[in-house]
């Protein structure tokens, strides 16, 4: 806006005005995006307060804070939705968003809308550990936690996200594999490191990006199966096991990745809540791998092991072991309710929640949450344009291509050539997916590329869905997708999950593929006429020995969750433009193969 003088103007109106104009220049960023989240150098009253002076060490400016605080203010500062404390200049903050693969709105933390109507979705992570490349990895988490600073400065994002999920599959029916690295504790370790390096930036140095958080701690690996949900779930775990499986992709986040914080999980370990278990959060987490940062429960974990899992008489005692455990923040508001009680009743002491504070106002400092003007900070000048740009979206394409396993290829079937081709016949019922490529704990993609827009950009293309939806509980739209096999010059089936069959909460009871989906792939395979390229787009992995063993199946590729991009991958993969070989020591694609 511009500021100007007229001559005519009576002397009150261009006082006005000069006051107008000082003030719009004054605040040059309000209208923009974020205020302050804390100590606002246009606030008289707290730029007296020592936890203001960003010149004084960060820990003596927490305790500066802590004494400040009332003890009520105190118990609503531990759970997410954490209070304002207008008195001090400090806003409320919610401490849970999520990204796994992208910013994902999952969390309350993050909105999409406005000037941010989407963002970057990767390919889950299953995929891209399959790609075995640590600096891709790290440079997604780069990519994600500039998208998500952009957000943050918008005002529709927090800066504490809780992921990377970096749990042990072991077992391949659980819901939530997709989310992982994969059952390797090694891979999963290195995955680790790398992804949080990337959101965190440069946290060896006290200053972050953006937090990250390791979950979910430890050996947990069941949602809902065979009668026994996560709630219930009671992980019986060797010394070793732990040691040798469990622990270390944790161990590396803390270690090498010098990660902001870890949540522990629902489940119990060897009869013990994990959320209230001090050998593993104090001295394993906080002691052995010295922690720099806090300790977060899933969400409600502490009300599950008082309501569900009985292990505390009261819901006082429950808050108290979670607290002296170690447990610095509750997702959930159980500890904003019972904690002052617990206090009462001398269970545990003020000081006692002093040092869960400590740890949660340490890492919004390291944030640069207590210092004032966000646009003055480093990534204060990340914004909408930063999003979704097309340098992200060209790292979401290739991190899809690296990501695709190439599990079979008879007679060299693959690449298909273009030129050859008069027609291919796309038929399955994840042909034209889109919000399926992503997987959960998503948020809103920049746009989709389906497999059938990304096969129809080289050649024509002839589409049937074959089935109404994965489940694929009826066969009444397989003899359309007959007929096209019978007239296309091939056919690529695109198969295997979503988020119906497998999910948080939802574990898969069997290996299968669902309802009639293998007698669709039969039945096309048998009457095509040229050469049949089957794709399995699925988290956790699938039984699929049934096409290795036909002899009409020329190729198998397994795309996973392959992002918003997924379908110029897939595509590129198949007419030749993207070498998966070239991506794969052939020991790897036997393990792969095995595995899938």
């Amino acid at each position: 806006m511009a500021c100007e003088n007229d001559n005519n103007n009576k002397g009150l109106l261009l006082a006005l005005g000069l006051v107008l104009c000082v003030t719009l220049s004054f605040f040059p960023r309000v209208t923009e995006g974020r205020v302050p989240f804390a100590c606002d150098p246009r606030n008289g009253l707290t730029r007296g307060f020592k936890f203001c002076n960003t010149h004084v060490p960060i820990h003596v400016r927490v305790q500066d804070l802590i004494a400040r605080l009332t003890l009520p203010e105190k118990i609503r500062l531990v759970v997410n939705n954490a209070i304002a404390v207008p008195r001090l200049g400090i806003q409320g903050y919610e401490w849970w968003s999520e990204a796994l693969h992208g910013v994902s709105n999952v969390g309350p933390g993050t909105k999409f809308g406005g000037a941010f109507p989407g963002a970057t979705m990767f390919p889950q992570v299953i995929s891209t550990a399959a790609s075995f490349n640590q600096s891709l990895w790290q440079e997604i988490g780069r990519v994600v936690s500039d998208e998500a600073r952009a957000m943050y400065n918008g005002g529709q994002a927090g800066l504490t996200y809780w992921s990377p999920n970096v749990n042990i599959f072991r077992d391949p029916r659980w819901g939530r594999g997709q989310e992982t690295p994969g059952e390797d504790p090694t891979l999963a370790a290195k995955y680790a490191a790398s992804y949080v390096k990337g959101l965190q930036g440069d946290s060896a140095g006290n200053h972050l990006k953006v937090a990250a958080c390791c979950k979910h701690y430890t050996a947990y690996d069941l949602d809902n199966w065979n009668g026994v949900d996560r709630f219930h779930f009671n992980a019986k775990v060797s010394k070793q096991d732990l040691e040798d499986t469990y622990d270390v992709p944790f161990k590396a986040c803390v270690l090498e990745g010098q990660v902001a914080s870890v949540m522990c999980s629902y489940n119990q370990v060897n009869g013990k809540p994990t959320c209230a278990d001090p050998d593993l959060l104090r001295n394993t987490i906080r002691g052995q791998w010295r922690l720099n940062g806090y300790i977060v429960s899933d969400c409600d974990s502490v009300g599950v092991f008082f309501d569900n899992q009985h292990y505390t008489k009261t819901p006082e005692e429950a808050a108290a072991e979670a607290i002296k455990a170690g447990l610095d923040l509750d997702c959930g508001p159980f500890l904003a309710i019972h904690t002052d009680s617990a206090i009462r009743k001398g269970l545990i002491s003020e000081n006692d929640l002093n040092l869960a504070l400590a740890n949660l106002i340490s890492v919004q400092m390291r944030l640069g949450m207590f210092d004032g003007e966000p646009s003055t900070q480093p990534y204060g000048n990340l914004g909408p344009r930063d999003v979704c740009t097309s340098a992200h979206q060209q790292l979401a394409l290739e991190a899809a291509r690296e990501s695709i396993v190439l599990l079979q290829n008879k007679g060299n079937s693959l690449p298909l050539s273009p030129s050859r081709l008069r027609t291919i016949g796309v038929v399955g019922p994840n042909a034209d997916a889109t919000v399926t490529m992503i997987g959960n704990y998503a948020g809103v993609a920049c746009g989709y590329t389906t497999p059938l827009q990304g096969i129809a950009r080289y050649v024509k293309t002839a589409h049937q869905v074959g089935c109404r939806g994965v489940a694929c509980r009826g066969n009444e739209l397989f003899g359309a997708a007959e007929t096209i096999a019978r007239q296309a010059d091939a056919i690529v089936l695109v198969m295997g999950l979503d988020q119906t069959v497998e999910a948080e909460t939802r574990d898969r009871v069997g290996l299968l593929l669902p309802g009639l989906q293998q007698e669709l792939v039969t039945r096309v395979a048998r009457a095509a006429k040229g050469p049949v390229i089957l794709l399995i787009m699925s988290g956790g992995p699938v039984d699929i020995s049934f096409a290795k063993n036909d002899p009409k199946i020329s190729a198998i590729l397994w795309v996973g969750y392959p992002g918003q991009a997924g379908g110029t991958a897939i595509a590129d993969v198949i007419f030749g433009t993207t070498n998966p070989g070239k991506l794969f020591p052939h020991h790897y694609l036997e393990f792969i193969s095995y595995t899938i």
